[in-house]
C-alpha cells in the first residue's frame, strides 16, 4: 500500500502501512556519523523519542532538531533522542559539532533503508526520510506515532516531548 504526501509543491508516494500507537517498534539498523553500523537493540530499555527528517541541511528539519535537543536536555538517562535521516553521515557529524549537541544521537539510513522501509518513511521518488516522530516506551511499544503529510510543515514536538516526559517520571 502506497499512500500520497506533499514535499513542498510536489506529490510524492510513501509505501507501507503507518505504525500505530500499541505496536511494537520494529528493530532496525543503520550507520552512526563515525560509519560503524547503528541497531535500534542498543537502546532497547530506554525510552526513545525518534525525529526522523528529511534533511539536517533544511530550515525546518533544523527547527525541529533543535526543539527536540533542548527538551532533551531535561531528560533523564532512561531515555535517548535519535534523530534520524538519509544525510550522510558526515553531514550530520557537521551539524552535531556546527551546534555542539552531545544528547541527540543522530544516525542514517542511507545505505540500509532498515528504518525507513519497517517505519513506512522513505518518500520513494527523493530517497528522503517523511518527516515523523516517535515516541517507543521501555517495554519498545509505540505510545506516539506522528507522519506528516507535508514535509515543510513542523510535528507537534510538544506532545512527543510530554509523553516522553510522562514516561520518564
Amino acid at each position: 500500500m502506497s499512500r500520497k504526501i506533499k514535499f513542498g509543491t510536489i506529490d510524492v508516494t510513501v509505501d507501507g502501512e503507518k505504525l500505530q500507537v500499541g505496536d511494537f517498534a520494529p528493530e532496525f539498523r543503520a550507520i552512526n556519523n563515525d560509519l560503524s553500523d547503528y541497531s535500534s537493540k542498543e537502546d532497547e530499555g530506554k525510552i526513545r523519542l525518534i525525529s526522523v527528517i528529511p534533511s539536517i541541511d533544511t530550515s525546518v528539519c533544523e527547527i525541529q532538531t533543535t526543539m527536540f535537543t533542548k527538551a532533551a536536555e531535561n531528560f533523564s538517562d532512561d531515555v535517548v533522542l535519535i534523530t534520524i535521516s538519509n544525510d550522510l553521515p558526515f553531514a550530520q557529524a557537521r551539524f552535531s559539532e556546527d551546534k555542539e549537541i552531545s544528547n541527540n544521537k543522530f544516525i542514517s539510513d542511507y545505505i540500509y533503508n532498515d528504518f525507513s522501509k519497517k517505519y513506512s518513511t522513505l518518500i520513494n521518488e527523493l530517497q528522503l526520510l517523511n518527516r515523523s516522530v516517535f515516541v517507543v516506551d521501555k517495554d519498545n511499544k509505540i505510545v506516539y506515532s506522528e507522519y506528516l503529510d507535508q514535509n515543510t510543515d513542523l510535528p507537534e514536538y510538544e506532545k512527543a516531548i510530554e509523553i516522553v516526559k510522562d514516561l520518564d517520571k
